[in-house]
Parts: C-alpha cells; sequence; structure tokens
C-alpha cells in the first residue's frame, strides 16, 4: 500500500479528547509499519486554534483539501456552521472518492454538506434527536457503535471513534496490524454490539459468571459449543442468560459465537500457512464449505482473497 495522506480537521472549539484519539491513531510514528499513514492536524483558519480548555493550537494552516487522500473529522458543533469552505472542501474530496471520517458529533459537518444524503449514519446517542430533526434524509441508525463503508464513516462517540479507527486500520492494513494497534492502546481490537450496553448499563465491578462464560468460549472456538452449554457455565437460564446477551451486546449469542469465529479465521488466515479445511477445524466451523459461506457473509470477499490482500500467501 502506498503512504496514504491524512488530514485531522481543526476548528475554534475542537474538544480534544476527540483531537487525541485521531491523532493517536493516524499521526504516531509507527516505524515497526511499513508504509504507514502521513498525518497533519490542520485548520482552515489564519490564526492560532483556541480549542477546549482554553487551550491554543498552532496547526498547518490550509485553503483545500486536493493534497490528501483522508479527512478525519474529530468532532463538530451541533449548530449549523455555514462554513462554506469547509463544506466545499469535504464535497470536493467526496467527488474524488477520497476517505471522509467522523468522530463522535463530526457527522453533523458530514451531513451538513450532502455527503450522507440517503445513507446510514450515526452520532452520539445524546445528539440523536437534534441529527434526526436537523437531516430527515438521513438514516439514522440508533444503536451501532460505528457505520462505515470504505468511503465514508461515522461513529458514535468517543470511545467509539476509536472502534472506527481501528475498522479504519484494519481495512488498510489487516487483522494482524490492528490488532497491534490495539494492543499498544491497551484495547480490544474489535467490540461488537451498539450504544445501549453504554447508556445505561454500568460496567462490572467485578468479573461475573457470565463474562467468564464469553471469555471461555472464545478461548475455545474450535469446540462444538451450544447456547444452553455457555447459559449453564454462566450460572443462568436458557431465557435468562439470552435476555443479558441482547442487553448487553445488541445480537444474539449464535450471531456473537459466528463473529468471534470469524475472527479467529482472519487471524489464521494472516499468520499461517494452513488449507480453509484445517481453518475451518480450528476455527469451529463444520467445514470449509461453511466457512466461506459465513466468512463472504460478513466480510465481504473470500477467504482466499483476504488472505492474498493481507498476507502475501498465495495458498488457497
Amino acid at each position: 500500500m502506498s503512504m496514504r495522506r491524512v488530514a485531522i480537521l481543526g476548528y475554534d472549539g475542537l474538544a480534544l479528547f476527540e483531537l487525541g484519539c485521531a491523532v493517536e491513531l493516524f499521526a504516531l510514528p509507527r516505524p515497526e509499519f511499513n508504509d504507514w499513514y502521513h498525518t497533519q492536524v490542520i485548520c482552515f483558519e489564519q490564526k492560532p486554534l483556541e480549542v477546549t480548555g482554553g487551550i491554543s493550537l498552532n496547526v498547518k494552516q490550509v485553503t483545500d483539501l486536493s493534497a490528501y487522500d483522508v479527512l478525519i473529522i474529530p468532532s463538530w458543533p451541533t449548530e449549523q456552521s455555514n462554513n462554506e469552505r469547509i463544506i466545499g472542501a469535504l464535497q470536493d474530496m467526496a467527488k474524488n472518492s477520497k476517505r471522509i471520517i467522523s468522530f463522535c458529533s463530526g457527522a453533523f459537518l458530514l451531513a451538513e454538506a450532502g455527503l450522507l444524503e440517503n445513507r446510514q449514519a450515526t452520532t452520539h446517542w445524546r445528539y440523536a434527536e437534534k441529527f434526526r430533526r436537523r437531516f430527515p434524509s438521513v438514516h439514522y441508525v440508533e444503536d451501532v457503535l460505528y457505520l462505515y463503508d470504505g468511503q465514508i464513516g461515522c461513529s458514535a462517540g468517543s470511545s467509539a471513534a476509536i472502534d472506527l479507527g481501528l475498522a479504519v486500520i484494519r481495512d488498510d492494513f489487516g487483522h494482524a496490524i490492528a490488532n497491534q494497534v490495539a494492543r499498544r492502546l491497551v484495547l480490544a481490537a474489535h467490540r461488537s454490539g451498539g450504544q445501549s450496553q453504554f447508556v445505561e448499563t454500568p460496567l462490572l465491578k467485578t468479573p461475573s459468571l457470565f463474562s467468564s462464560a464469553l471469555d471461555w468460549a472464545c478461548k475455545n472456538l474450535d469446540q462444538n459449543i451450544c447456547i444452553n452449554q455457555l447459559a449453564d457455565k454462566a450460572g443462568m437460564s436458557r431465557r435468562t442468560f439470552d435476555r443479558k446477551f441482547s442487553s448487553s451486546f445488541n445480537t444474539g449469542a449464535k450471531i456473537w459465537l459466528t463473529q468471534q469465529r470469524i475472527q479467529r479465521v482472519k487471524h489464521l488466515l494472516e499468520e499461517s500457512q494452513d488449507t480453509v479445511e484445517q481453518i475451518a477445524t480450528k476455527s469451529g466451523f463444520d467445514n470449509a464449505i461453511t466457512l466461506r459461506h459465513h466468512f463472504r457473509k460478513h466480510v465481504g470477499i473470500s477467504p482466499s482473497q483476504y488472505r492474498q490482500q493481507f498476507s502475501g500467501s498465495k495458498q488457497p
């Protein structure tokens, strides 16, 4: 992959946490990787930026975005901005099929520029009603961490910005490198579920039988795991387990298990020379045909295509 030129958009009133997420993901030097992103924090103002906490920032001043392949919008005011220069620059990037990613309230700028017309989008749950009212032609999705189609991406909130950023890195560099970046951040490389798991449900203060059951499942994906078995390990009836799982992850346990197995398959495709039949056995799929079916459904390409793209191996 040739080096991607990334711009992180700064503006007066910028939230520093979202800026920090963007810088950590895309601007931090990573000499251990080849052809990493070349990233600059930029602004359209011809003066230092005044950001959260009364801090002044001197960043690269630009008049357009033609020098960049990717734009990261760390956040954006939720009121109408009418910033024609920035909106025009975003529209030019979109016309040239360049990538535009928003964190948290940054989706408001994407929508204001008309880039989300008749598309799915999300933002932080606290802004959901305002977003719907302002942009009725955008298909707002209530309970996801992020949405990303390879060109346009938006995340639900501040921490979900990291999930989206890791998805972009995974798309560009593969599963193994995304995992390395996540480990450096001391984060999970991929979180399932949506915003509902964070809105009202507090974090568990101590490990539970429920979480232990899921940890066991992740360590034993090669086994024939049934949901009743997980419920038993969690010390719950099947009905209680299903309710708990749905409220925690906004999906069913069977779908979650398949997602974990797909992650295992990705890792093995990148890191091993195993055949697809061998990988099916190690990841808990009945056979290579079943693996290929689920992999194409969840990833959009075949296992062989994925291996060629992310490992360089030509083994089928």
